[in-house]
Formats: C-alpha cells, structure tokens, sequence
C-alpha cells in the first residue's frame, strides 16, 4: 500500500469517542482516543481518555460501550479536564501538519464542540483539514448496497476492527479505511487536504439532500437531514449513528 498512498494520507490524526447518548447536543463524552497512524498503517502516537461525564451513563450507552458510571467515576478523569486535552491535542495535530480523521465527523466534532461550549474551552476557530471516511466511501461507491457502518465500511475494505465501540479500534479502523480508500480512488479524489476539506463540504450537503428526498418520499413528508460538515451547530440526534 505505502507506494501507492498519496503523500497526504501517509500520516493521519485518527479520532472517535464513545459518549452517554445520540444527541450532539446534550450526550456526553465518556472515552476518546487520537491516534497518529503512519503510512502503513501502524500507530506511532496514541492518547486515551477515561472520563467522567458528571452524569449518570445510561444503560444503552452501556451496552455499547461498555463503560459504566461506576467504572467512570472511580477510573475516569473529570470532563472538563478531558475535553481541554482532547481539543489542545487536535489542535496540535493539526498545528504539525496532520489532518483528523474522524468516521461521520460531524457526530463527534459536533459532540466535542457542545463539549467545549459547555465547559468553557476555546474552540479552534477553523477546524480544518477533517477527512470522513464515510463522505468518501459514500461519494465514490455511492450505489453500492448495505450499510454505512464503521464495521461495515471496514469489513468492505478489508479493515480488521479490533473492538468495534472501542474508541481506540474505532479510531485506528477509520485511518485505515481512509487510507485504503485513498489507494482505491487516488486518481479522483483531490491530491490538495484544503481542496478536499472543501470538497467533502459539498458532498456532504449533496448526500444529505439526497437521502432527505429519499425519506420524504418513502417515509416522512417533513423528513429533514443536516448535511453541515464537519461541525453541527445547535441539536442534532444521530439515532442511526454510524460508528
């Protein structure tokens, strides 16, 4: 793979959360890991946070995750001690020149952002380059059937998930699901990161417009689908969230 990689995928700021629900708005972060993944792959940075939500982790966050409030309260760190690190290391990674990987970005930069606002920690005013896999994945294999899942996405690619709901696994998957997708498509897909920050914008907006049509049509008249990227502003519920 590494001869075949473009340059700007040879290292990448990877990036997820497992939070206590599905509304960007209100859930809270309960672990995140950012790791930077070298051209093969492999992990040459990881950082892992235990936190403590400072409110109570409900029973279906549990079963996904598998963090309890007990386990959260004893081991955990507090939120906003949390947060602050987690947005001071994102903001480092992009200082030294990698971009962030995150799959459905906007679930989790939406999530970290609600986060910062709450506990008073400055937001980086342009959170840029982002790469989401599953823009990607959706905008060059847009008629293939099956779900959009992290495990999905990744089982398609030949991407082994340690854990799935691990934020660690989770994160590292979906570096190298990116990365895989980068060889795939490297002839179509932009060779500049702002070019494809920009990009993922307006695919974003466009998968959005196209699945609220869908919906409208088969389900709901009043159906609305968000395609901001890669930050939500305001209430958003990822009920069908894809990692």
């Amino acid at each position: 793979m590494t001869a075949q990689l473009p340059l700007w995928a040879a290292n990448l700021a990877v990036f997820d959360t497992e939070t206590t629900g599905v509304d960007t708005s209100h859930a809270r972060i309960v672990s995140a890991t950012i790791a930077l993944l070298g051209p093969a792959g492999e992990v040459i940075e990881r950082y892992d946070w235990l936190i403590d939500p400072g409110v109570e982790i409900p029973p279906a966050a549990v079963q996904v995750h598998g963090i309890s409030t007990e386990v959260a309260r004893a081991s955990g760190i507090a939120a906003a001690v949390g947060v602050r690190q987690i947005v001071e290391r994102l903001r480092e990674m992009l200082e030294r020149g990698f971009p962030i990987v995150a799959y459905n970005a906007p679930f989790d930069l939406s999530l970290l952002a609600a986060e910062a606002g709450r506990h008073g920690v400055e937001w980086p005013a342009d959170l840029s380059p982002v790469i989401d896999p599953l823009v990607l994945d959706k905008q060059f294999d847009r008629y293939r059937k099956g779900k959009r899942t992290l495990e999905a996405v990744a089982a398609h690619h030949g991407v082994e998930i340690g854990m799935a709901h691990d934020a660690g696994d989770d994160a590292i998957a979906a570096g190298r699901v990116l990365q895989r997708i980068a060889v795939k498509y490297a002839d179509v897909i932009p060779g500049e990161l702002d070019e494809l920050h920009c990009a993922q914008v307006e695919w974003s907006a466009a998968q959005a417009a196209n699945f609220q049509d869908y919906m409208r049509r088969v389900r709901d008249p009043s159906f609305i689908a968000d395609g901001r990227w890669p930050v939500r502003a305001g209430r958003t519920s990822e009920t069908g969230r894809t990692s």
